[in-house]
């Protein structure tokens, strides 16, 4: 079972370095991968859901491909995992490009997971369609490979057209992975179809509904022709006020489920200072 670590986007705070000493100790303490939540802009109250009260304005939201390109100067093992990036709420060739930039910096680091998003205000905001995200994201996908891979694309598209136009540089030797973050049936199929791994919603538990949603995935992928087994799936382990036997027994709850890897995820766990998630990250490396 592979563990990675949930950036703490809305505790972190601001400052650059309390920033990069926590992406270095989660490298140190050997975790595999750093994921990164993405919200452009926040509003001023929360919709009628529980967990959307932490996207408000008053939650602070790093910018993930900035950041990571930043991040690329002084790390040099762990995977940078956007979970995920908004993706239709953006320019497809410009996320292609920033993409294919931090992959180059990093080495072949970056994996690249998208959504459709929830907040319609903020696609109102801007300037993004709403209601035809679901269709919309498959055909980036499509582009954003095609620019990842050839010199020179004509692509024409519902929503993107491009003429003998391209890329440079792209990717070196390989296509940026794809995970698609996914919770409706019909999100969780398409992660399948087109995707190479699906990241679970966090606030999930290792359950007979999420047993049954990994099913389907499973299923999916099979009737588009695909190995179930060559896909990952990313489920989340949150710290809260536990310790690393129960930790430990949830992510295997999830690995007995179909899960390939887990985050561990210190935020929204009651964590009042940095210092109490970088415990929360030393006692899970010290047990694993």
């Amino acid at each position: 079972m592979k563990f990675g670590v949930s950036f703490p986007q809305s505790e972190i705070g601001n400052d650059p370095v309390v920033i990069r000493d926590f992406v270095q100790a989660a490298e140190d303490l050997g975790f595999e991968r750093l994921t990164l939540v993405d919200h452009i802009l926040g509003a001023k109250d929360a919709r009628d859901t529980p967990w959307a009260v932490h996207y408000t304005i008053e939650y602070g939201f790093h910018e993930p491909m900035t950041l990571f390109a930043w991040m690329a100067g002084f790390t040099s093992k762990i995977q940078l995992v956007t979970a995920n990036v908004v993706l239709p709420q953006r320019q497809t060739e410009l996320v292609a490009k920033q993409a294919a930039e931090i992959d180059i910096l990093t080495g072949g680091r970056l994996v690249l997971g998208i959504g459709v998003g929830w907040s319609s205000k903020e696609f109102d905001a801007l300037g993004m369609d709403f209601d035809n995200r679901g269709d919309r994201i498959e055909e980036q996908v499509a582009l954003l490979r095609r620019l990842w891979s050839d010199e020179l694309v004509n692509f024409e598209g519902k929503w993107h057209h491009i003429s003998d136009m391209g890329m440079n540089p792209r990717p070196t030797g390989r296509s940026i992975p794809i995970w698609f973050g996914a919770m409706a049936n019909v999100a969780v199929r398409r992660a399948a179809r087109i995707g190479d791994g699906w990241l679970m919603n966090p606030r999930t538990k290792p359950d007979d509904t999420m047993k049954r949603k990994i099913e389907i995935f499973h299923e999916a992928a099979q009737t588009a022709g695909r190995n179930p087994a060559a896909l990952g799936i990313d489920a989340t382990v949150f710290a809260e006020n536990r310790g690393p036997d129960e930790w430990l027994a949830e992510a295997e709850s999830w690995r007995a489920m179909g899960a390939t890897s887990v985050t561990f995820r210190t935020s929204a766990s009651g964590f009042a200072t940095i210092n109490e998630h970088l415990a929360a990250m030393e006692k899970l490396a010290a047990a694993a």
